[in-house]
């Protein structure tokens, strides 16, 4: 399955079909603060394949990744960092509640973080 995402900073004319399993979609605001946070050319669709790869790698049952939680602790836990971001996938990879306490997105007020880091 294809997944078609735009070039990093480019518009739906420069369109360009990425091969992606599509099994945790990246929720539209996800993929806006993806976009912002990593905007050098190629880089904001590198990370969406991470993200979309990471069930699998992870080992965990799909369900873990299931909504953006997960996938935007990493983003927000890598604070627009390549590096950070690949510190964070090894963080989920370790064990996702980790992930979860050092994105402070564990306690139950967690939507209403998610709403407010992601609705820029």
């Amino acid at each position: 399955m294809s997944c078609w995402f735009g070039h990093d900073g480019g518009t739906a004319d420069d369109a360009v079909p990425i091969e992606r399993t599509c099994a945790v979609p990246v929720s539209v605001r996800l993929e806006r603060r993806i976009r912002r946070d990593f905007p050098e050319p190629g880089s904001a669709a590198a990370i969406m394949r991470v993200l979309d790869e990471l069930p699998g790698t992870a080992g965990y049952d799909v369900e873990h990744f299931a909504g953006e939680r997960l996938q935007a602790a990493i983003v927000l836990l890598a604070e627009a960092s390549i590096r950070r971001f690949h510190e964070s996938v090894g963080l989920a990879l370790t064990d996702w509640r980790d992930l979860l306490v050092a994105a402070e997105l564990d306690h139950e007020s967690w939507p209403d973080r998610l709403q407010a880091e992601l609705s820029h």
